[in-house]
């Protein structure tokens, strides 16, 4: 019995599993209660926060130590490699890599989250 050749054109695949997929540089946090670390890493946006990631680049304590510093340790070379495919950072991180000088500083947030000045020019443009 022979068997009918294979059909090249009817593949499995589909442009889903073409494309590339949406890759996040973020946090995911280990330690016990009150007593946070996190490991800095790269995975798909859609995975869970502490689920499957592609490579950790980088770990980070923000329990301030005996000297009063919190300790950040970055791979800095894989930092700018998944950066340069395209890779985005969350927003913790891209605080983080604003301190380390690898990204440019994010301006710092006050109060409820309003940028300072732009709540009182807005006010005033919708009152005259």
């Amino acid at each position: 019995r022979q068997h009918p050749p294979p059909r090249a054109h009817l593949s499995t695949r589909t442009t889903r599993d073409v494309r590339a997929m949406p890759v996040r540089i973020r946090l995911a946090r280990f330690g016990r209660k009150n007593a946070p670390h996190y490991r800095v890493y790269v995975a798909d946006s859609r995975a869970p926060r502490d689920g499957k990631h592609v490579e950790i680049v980088g770990h980070y304590d923000p329990v301030a130590h005996v000297d009063g510093h919190k300790h950040v340790g970055l791979n800095i070379e894989r930092i700018k490699y998944w950066l340069s495919v395209g890779a985005q950072p969350s927003d913790t991180v891209a605080r983080l890599l604003g301190q380390a000088g690898v990204l440019p500083a994010l301006p710092r947030r006050r109060g409820g989250g309003e940028v300072r000045g732009f709540a009182a020019s807005a006010s005033a443009s919708v009152g005259e």
